[in-house]
């Protein structure tokens, strides 16, 4: 007479183990799509503040009360030394806008009025530079990589809304809309 042995696992209990895993992987993997939408926004908004800390610092110490008209303009450091006035992920961009953390985050400084009369300690030159800025972080997927669209401008609010932030093209605080500051 001959004795099986029986070690292993069978099919069934295989396919319940298999099973119970995709139970938790599809309870589970919303969660973690919401939080890193979740990261991404915070990002975004860290990045509009420090566009905002960038060029009051770049005003105030570099050109003379004027604000840098693009984010590599404030990616540029003093010629006389130092370090630039914002991290190499928004300053050292090709353009005006940088895509970071699932957003892209764009600055416009509009001319100013009157214009510069000195260039800025980091050579930009007087006549580019700008009176006041805005800036805005839009989701590079919407619904994806993010849910709300975030704005600034030189009073250093953060605005957000769910839709496109239309005024954008103004340096004008977002007027009639669903754009409430961040608390």
């Amino acid at each position: 007479m001959r004795i099986r042995n029986n070690k292993g696992f069978t099919l069934i209990e295989l396919l319940i183990v298999v099973a119970i895993i995709g139970i938790i992987a599809a309870i589970a993997v919303p969660g973690l799509l919401r939080a890193r939408m979740s990261g991404n926004e915070a990002s975004a908004i860290g990045s509009l503040r420090a566009i905002n800390s960038s060029q009051q610092a770049f005003a105030s110490s570099c050109a003379n009360g004027f604000y840098a008209p693009s984010l590599a303009v404030l990616g540029d450091p003093p010629t006389a030394g130092g370090t630039p006035f914002i991290s190499p992920d928004l300053g050292e961009v090709a353009g005006n806008s940088a895509i970071k953390s699932g957003y892209t985050v764009s600055m416009t400084g509009p001319a100013a009025a009157p214009a510069a009369t000195n260039n800025a300690c980091n050579g930009a030159a007087a006549a580019t530079l700008a009176g006041g800025f805005y800036a805005n972080a839009d989701p590079t997927s919407a619904g994806s990589t993010g849910t709300r669209f975030f704005w600034t401008n030189t009073l250093g609010t953060v605005y957000q809304d769910l839709a496109l932030i239309n005024s954008v093209l103004t340096n004008a605080a977002p007027g009639v809309m669903t754009a409430v500051p961040i608390q």
